[in-house]
């Protein structure tokens, strides 16, 4: 059985603990948490520690916290020699410290507390020093999901980043369109249909052939009747953003 500790706490470290937990071929060492009670549901509160001093052995200890304070912790870890590894999809792997073996283990998905995830469907993009460590960290990948990618640190961060536009800045915009329904009393959820059916036509179609809409027809009538509509200088500059980059690409050979 392959033992792994996880430091912190947050959205990944949560569904990380339940993920190790479920797999038999798993165990989960310990958890550190500077706030044990934040996960007293998660885990037997023996595996719990709040001390660095109190680590036991493991094979692997996996670091999710802020992508500020990785460097941080990865210095003030008591031991040597062995085999860190941090979450992040950002931040390079030669960013953790000299004295342990440097890995990345970096489950590409979106994490709520209160939102399950099926961790099998979730990539899982791994890198390391050493080969015999790459191979531990695909036997661990492999017991939690079906989906297990060897990349270096330059393609993990491309993926963090296109992520950050097809989840974070998605989302957000499905903020402000619930923003413009609330303010004319319509109900968000009416949405809901239109943004299945985007999501699931990207699994058929790429992108590019799946762009629809005023800005796809260069239809100035309707993107100047929307900007003389909306009120909030904000929405209309970024309505303009994106109505301006998808014509430019329309143009794109």
């Amino acid at each position: 059985m392959i033992s792994i500790s996880i430091i912190g706490a947050g959205n990944v470290a949560q569904h990380l603990i339940k993920a190790i937990t479920k797999s038999p071929n798993l165990e989960l060492r310990q958890v550190y948490a500077r706030n044990p009670e934040s996960i007293n549901n998660l885990t037997d509160s023996s595996k719990i520690i709040s001390d660095y001093s109190d680590f036991k052995d493991a094979d692997l200890y996996l670091i999710s916290v802020s992508d500020d304070a990785i460097a941080t912790v990865s210095s003030q870890l008591l031991f040597e020699n062995k085999l860190v590894a941090h979450t992040s999809g950002s931040v390079a792997m030669e960013a953790l410290n000299d004295k342990n073996r440097k890995a990345g283990f970096y489950p590409l998905q979106t994490f709520s507390k209160n939102k399950d995830v099926n961790f099998k469907e979730i990539p899982i993009c791994l890198e390391a020093q050493n080969e015999n460590d790459l191979q531990l960290l695909k036997k661990i990948a492999e017991n939690i999901s079906d989906v297990v990618l060897e990349i270096d640190s330059t393609q993990r961060k491309s993926l963090h980043v296109s992520a950050v536009f097809v989840s974070n800045f998605v989302n957000h915009l499905y903020q402000i369109g619930n923003e413009i329904c609330a303010e004319n009393n319509v109900s968000f959820d009416i949405l809901k249909p239109l943004i299945s059916e985007t999501a699931n036509k990207i699994m058929l179609l790429s992108p590019k052939e799946a762009q629809t809409g005023p800005a796809k027809r260069q239809d100035t009538q309707t993107i100047n009747s929307h900007l003389a509509f909306l009120t909030n200088e904000n929405q209309k500059d970024i309505y303009k953003i994106l109505t301006k980059s998808i014509i430019d690409d329309g143009k794109k050979l």
